[in-house]
C-alpha cells in the first residue's frame, strides 16, 4: 500500500556518506524489530484474539495514524508483517514471531469475504471498510498478499498446529475457487502506445499485480499440484514475459513493464515470481527472462541511483523514453529488486547476484542519492522515502518498516550478500 499522506518531511544535506549505518559496532547486520513491533497491536474482534499492523506512524511522535477514508489498519500490511515474522522464525527460531505471525494471520482470516477475497481495511471500531475503493472483497492486491502469506505460512501450521493449518487452507481454498472464476478464457492482445499488451491479466494489464498472484499460486500449486492452477501460471508467465522490454538500443533494456506502458519502482516483483515459478513450472524461458532485467536493467537502476517510474513508447519499431521520474524512492522499490537478486544466485550459484543484492540494499543504510540512512538501526524505523535530491521523508509507517525489514532479513540468511552488505566496497 502506497502511502498518499504526506505530513511532515525534513530537509537533509548530506555531507558524509556513512555506509555502514544499520551494523554495528562488530560490523553485524541488526535487524531491529523495534518499531515493527510497536505498529503491531493485539485485538479481539467478536472474542477471537488477532493482531493488526497500524498504518501510518509519522515524525517526529511517531504515533499511530489512521485514514480518513481508509482506516488504521489493513490486509496488504498484515500480510507483508507476518510473512517477515515467519522469516524471523525460521532464520532465529524465536517464538514470539510464530506468535506474532499466526495473530496476524488471524486478522487476515477475519478479512475474508463471502465471497473468497479479502476485504482490505479496518476501521478504529474494528468494524471492515468495506466500500472503499482500496478495501473492497476483490481480485486485487490485498487478496494476493493474503494468499502469499497464508501458502508461504501453511507448513509450518500443518506440522505444529493441524487445526490452525486446516482453517488456512480452507480460507486458501475458498480464494481459489473464486480465482478459478475469474480464470480468463481468452488471450488478446491490446495496443498501448505502439505496444503489444496482454489484456488477459488481473486488472487487464497488471503484469505487476500477476507476479505477486504467481507468487501465491507458486505456493499453492506446491500444496496442492492444481493442474488447472498450473495452466493458469503459464498463462501469467507468458503475459509478464511479454510486457519486458527486449530491445538492446533501449536504455533500460530488460525491464518489466508494470501497466500499459508504464514502468513503475513499487511492487515490481516480476522477476522474482518468475524464478519463483520456476520451480514448479520448469521452463528455462522464465529464468531467461528474469536473468535480462537483472543483467540489464537493474545494474542501470543500482547505476543511476533508482527511478520511480517511466512510461515508453515504441514509433517506427524502436523503443522511446517518453517520460521519467526519479522521486519519490521508498523500501518498496528496492525489497522486490534484492528479492529477484538473492533468488537468481540461489538458482544460478553466481555472486555477482549476490553482490548487487547487496547493493540494492544499501539503499537502506546511505548508498542513495541523499548519503543518508533509511533504515535506524537503533529505533528499526525504515523512514518512509526520500522525496528529492534534498528531501527525506522522515515519517516511518508499516509498509516502509516492512518492507525495509524484508530486504534487511533476507539479506542476513545470504552469507555472501551479507559479505557484500558489510563491505565498504561499492
Amino acid at each position: 500500500m502506497i502511502s498518499k499522506m504526506h505530513l511532515k518531511t525534513i530537509l537533509v544535506i548530506p555531507f558524509v556518506f556513512l555506509f555502514l549505518f544499520g551494523c554495528n559496532e562488530e560490523n553485524e547486520l541488526v535487524v531491529n524489530t523495534d518499531h515493527l513491533d510497536f505498529l503491531y497491536e493485539e485485538i479481539s474482534v467478536d472474542s477471537i484474539d488477532m493482531a493488526i499492523v497500524h498504518i501510518y506512524s509519522n515524525y517526529p511522535e511517531y504515533n499511530y495514524i489512521g485514514d480518513d477514508d481508509e482506516g488504521i489498519a489493513c490486509v496488504d500490511d498484515a500480510a507483508r508483517a507476518a510473512v517477515f515474522y515467519l522469516f524471523d522464525w525460521q532464520l532465529n527460531k524465536q517464538m514470539e514471531s510464530i506468535n506474532k505471525n499466526k495473530q496476524l494471520i488471524e486478522f487476515v482470516l477475519y478479512m475474508q469475504a463471502e465471497n473468497g477475497y479479502f476485504y482490505n481495511f479496518i476501521w478504529e471500531d474494528y468494524s471492515i471498510n468495506k466500500d472503499f475503493r482500496t478495501s473492497i472483497a476483490e481480485a486485487n492486491w490485498w487478496s494476493w498478499r493474503a494468499l502469499w502469506v497464508l501458502s508461504e505460512s501453511y507448513n509450518y501450521y500443518r506440522q505444529n498446529d493441524s487445526l490452525f493449518a486446516a482453517r488456512i487452507w480452507n480460507s486458501i481454498e475458498r480464494l481459489i475457487k473464486s480465482v478459478k472464476e475469474e480464470i480468463p478464457t481468452e488471450y488478446n492482445y491490446e495496443k498501448f502506445a505502439g505496444i503489444d499488451i496482454p489484456a488477459w491479466l488481473p486488472g487487464k494489464y497488471a503484469s505487476d499485480q500477476s507476479a505477486l498472484l504467481l507468487m501465491g499460486l507458486t505456493g499453492y500449486y506446491k500444496l496442492s499440484e492444481d493442474q488447472s492452477i498450473l495452466n493458469y501460471m503459464k498463462k501469467l508467465s507468458e503475459g509478464i514475459m511479454s510486457m519486458q522490454v527486449n530491445d538492446e538500443t533501449f536504455e533500460y533494456n530488460g525491464a518489466f513493464i508494470s501497466w500499459q506502458n508504464l514502468w513503475h519502482a513499487w511492487g515490481n516483483l516480476q522477476s522474482y515470481a518468475l524464478l519463483n515459478a520456476h520451480q514448479v513450472l520448469n521452463d528455462s524461458e522464465l529464468i531467461a527472462s528474469a536473468l535480462t532485467e537483472l543483467d540489464n536493467y537493474y545494474p542501470a537502476l543500482i547505476s543511476e541511483n533508482y527511478l520511480n517510474s517511466f512510461t515508453i513508447e515504441i514509433v517506427d519499431s524502436n523503443s522511446r523514453l517518453h517520460q521519467k521520474e526519479k522521486y519519490s524512492q521508498i523500501a518498496y522499490n528496492i525489497r522486490p529488486m534484492v528479492f529477484a537478486l538473492l533468488k537468481a544466485h540461489q538458482i544460478t550459484g553466481n555472486e555477482e547476484y549476490a553482490k548487487n543484492a547487496a547493493l540494492a540494499a544499501k539503499w537502506l543504510t546511505g548508498r542513495n542519492v541523499l548519503n543518508t540512512k533509511l533504515y535506524d538501526e537503533e529505533t528499526g524505523r525504515v523512514f518512509d522515502g526520500i522525496n528529492s535530491e534534498v528531501e527525506l521523508n522522515r515519517n516511518s509507517g508499516a509498509e516502509s518498516t516492512i518492507e525495509g525489514l524484508l530486504t534487511l532479513i533476507k539479506i542476513k540468511e545470504n552469507e555472501t550478500a551479507l559479505k557484500y552488505f558489510l563491505s565498504a566496497d561499492d
